[in-house]
């Protein structure tokens, strides 16, 4: 670029930064591609750096000024962060003193500070992995069930290794004190399951979406059950049934490559752990019904699920930009519920629901914890799945860590049996949940 066009541009941008500054007032700066740094506060003490690679970055958005246009930017190092994770950077800038702050920037200014960019060379970013069919799942067919699951899990073991503890657990843990490492609240979230289900030496378990298999061999290790999990996933499969044959539970711990549509048998006790989300809307109906007629009569069912907010009127989730770019770069199909209407096609499919409990800010945690292992194992992150993916997986983390701290995404475990007449198969409290812990044989 010619130095003067590009010393015009420079001004522009700083001047840009500093007019936004003064109204945001964050300890953060931006880097911009000469090396300089424009601070975005008045007292700037970290690390924390907005990076901007070239003056056709801020063109290119401009331009095209979408949440996808911007990812992908992100994705190919055109904008960076570093001195830390989009975590540090989300909560300054969503704290509602900022927000009401930067409400007071003038847009006539900021158009006068970008027109320059506008007759700028606009930087085209690179390609980064995307699931190339349709992503929303709308009007999903069986088998695009599997392609939807291979997508997100079949990125790679080793990837997954990266910031997942050591027993490759995905889904939220349970942090009976928030000082407790990933790894103890992990376990306890697995046993906190098996605790709700009350499982007993000798039932039949079901884990429906088993992941790596954790629940179902802790299951039969600590209480005594004959376990069975299913996955649509080859690389999960392949690493439950190493799991299953190391820890010698051959005989009690069965894992299986089908959908949950095409499963039969009777089990009396039933999880979904985190695999609520991958049906979409339209099918949790059938869903409910044919995990109803999966259970033993007297049987439990623990369905741990993100949830959306309630609104006031029912509409498409994945209308949303967000939940279009989370299902084309992370999960394809992916769609969430409320609990509202979670609890309420239980009941109207046979179900009786006897607890809910939330666990919001556990996920905070969990989800933060993960971005911060992964963001240290960044190098080799990216030397298995290369720079773009780990970077979008890196703001996929971040994002849903923050999301859960605002309540835009909620999480609930919910326990049901299958309606019958009696007594449900219940103690009369909660009290062998939250007070003496189990033996490891069963309550």
């Amino acid at each position: 670029m010619d130095p003067t066009k590009n010393a015009k541009l420079l001004a522009a941008a700083r001047t840009l930064a500093q007019d936004i500054a003064r109204h945001l007032d964050i300890d953060a700066s931006v880097r911009l591609w000469d090396g300089s740094l424009v601070p975005l506060g008045r007292e700037v003490s970290g690390d924390l750096k907005l990076t901007i690679a070239s003056p056709g970055t801020i063109a290119s958005i401009l331009r095209w000024p979408t949440l996808d246009r911007m990812i992908q930017h992100y994705a190919h190092g055109n904008i960076g962060l570093e001195g830390g994770t989009l975590i540090d950077l989300g909560r300054q800038v969503s704290d509602p003193a900022v927000r009401r702050r930067l409400k007071g920037v003038k847009k006539a200014g900021l158009a006068r500070h970008l027109l320059p960019f506008l007759v700028a060379p606009a930087d085209r970013p690179g390609q980064s992995r995307d699931f190339s069919g349709d992503a929303s799942g709308t009007d999903r067919h069986r088998g695009q069930n599997q392609d939807f699951i291979r997508f997100h899990y079949d990125v790679g073991n080793d990837f997954y290794r990266l910031f997942l503890d050591p027993e490759m657990l995905y889904s939220c843990a349970y942090f009976t004190d928030w000082d407790n490492s990933l790894d103890q609240a992990q376990h306890d979230k697995l046993d906190m399951i098996c605790r709700k289900l009350r499982l007993k030496q000798g039932e039949r378990f079901l884990d429906i979406g088993c992941g790596w298999g954790a629940l179902i061999c802790h299951a039969a290790r600590t209480y005594g059950v004959k376990a069975h999990g299913i996955t649509l996933s080859q690389e999960q499969l392949a690493f439950a049934r190493t799991r299953i044959t190391e820890q010698g539970l051959a005989s009690q711990v069965t894992v299986e490559l089908i959908d949950y549509q095409d499963l039969k048998g009777e089990w009396d006790k039933i999880a979904s752990i985190g695999m609520y989300e991958h049906i979409g809307l339209a099918n949790i109906p059938a869903y409910m019904v044919q995990v109803r007629g999966l259970l033993a009569d007297g049987g439990l069912f623990l369905n741990h699920a993100i949830a959306r907010r309630a609104k006031r009127r029912q509409r498409a989730f994945s209308a949303r930009a967000e939940q279009k770019a989370l299902q084309k770069y992370i999960f394809p199909g992916g769609e969430l519920d409320d609990i509202g209407h979670t609890v309420s096609v239980m009941e109207q499919t046979g179900f009786e629901v006897h607890d809910v409990e939330a666990w919001r800010w556990h996920y905070a945690h969990t989800t933060r914890l993960w971005c911060e292992k992964l963001d240290r194992n960044r190098a080799k992150a990216e030397a298995i799945v290369g720079a773009p993916t780990t970077r979008i997986w890196l703001a996929y983390l971040a994002g849903c860590s923050l999301a859960f701290e605002r309540g835009s995404a909620r999480i609930f475990q919910t326990l049901a049996s299958k309606l019958a007449r009696g007594q449900p198969p219940l103690p009369p409290t909660r009290a062998d949940l939250y007070g003496v812990r189990a033996s490891g044989t069963g309550v």
